[in-house]
């Protein structure tokens, strides 16, 4: 089983961490699941880079098993974060549309009433990242917050989305990229091999929760 992280070109919040993640000891080039897309290996973990959209491209964990044969446990995207207030943020979210009936359209990928499987790193990395971001002072300017499902793409494993935002000039920041560079590194067990958030399923107590808008303050408090 493989680590699937995905990120895209033509988002500058994306290929930043990517870039930062991929200067990081271990790579390897690996092979293309289909034209304008490359990919990079370091032990369990798989980097695929595209150019389109990132809520744009449904199925990548299918696509992935298919094109290589290895199966895809989780499936992990780098992405931009906007906001009406523009501030400053650094956020972690599981994805889909489920308040959507099946005659309406989502305005951001998915499929109406889907959701994907919540990757169980959400609440460690959420952790970890409030951790990273105050270590390489980015907190207080930066706020670190949980997100409600919200958009697409379309996956089948269980799956998440780091970001940056909440606007141009903090998408390109470097410094944030290598944050969420750190949190990929630590978190994926590449740094010293102990993963940080694996779940196994072996008894371990999992919460769900349900409600709130846009963001989830009530339940970020309870996961901090």
């Amino acid at each position: 089983m493989v680590v699937l992280v995905v990120a895209t070109a033509s988002d500058p919040a994306s290929v930043g961490p990517a870039a930062a993640f991929l200067a990081m000891p271990g790579w390897s080039p690996g092979p293309p699941i289909s034209e304008g897309m490359e990919s990079f290996i370091n032990g369990d973990v798989r980097l695929l880079k595209h150019e389109c959209s990132i809520i744009a491209e449904d199925d990548l964990d299918l696509r992935w098993q298919a094109a290589t044969g290895e199966d895809v446990s989780e499936v992990i995207f780098l992405s931009k974060h906007t906001a009406v207030s523009n501030r400053p943020a650094l956020t972690v979210h599981p994805i889909g549309v489920p308040h959507l009936r099946e005659d309406e359209t989502p305005p951001q990928g998915g499929r109406p009433g889907w959701a994907a499987l919540p990757n169980p790193r959400i609440g460690p990395w959420l952790r970890l990242l409030q951790k990273i971001a105050v270590d390489q002072g980015l907190v207080p300017e930066f706020e670190i917050t949980l997100e409600a499902t919200h958009h697409g793409p379309v996956t089948h494993t269980p799956t998440m989305f780091v970001e940056i935002g909440s606007t141009e000039e903090y998408w390109g920041r470097q410094d944030a990229a290598q944050a969420i560079a750190l949190v990929l590194w630590k978190g994926l067990g590449l740094e010293e091999g102990n993963t940080v958030g694996s779940w196994q399923g072996n008894g371990e107590k999992v919460l769900l929760g349900i409600g709130g808008g846009h963001y989830a303050p009530r339940h970020m408090d309870i996961v901090m």
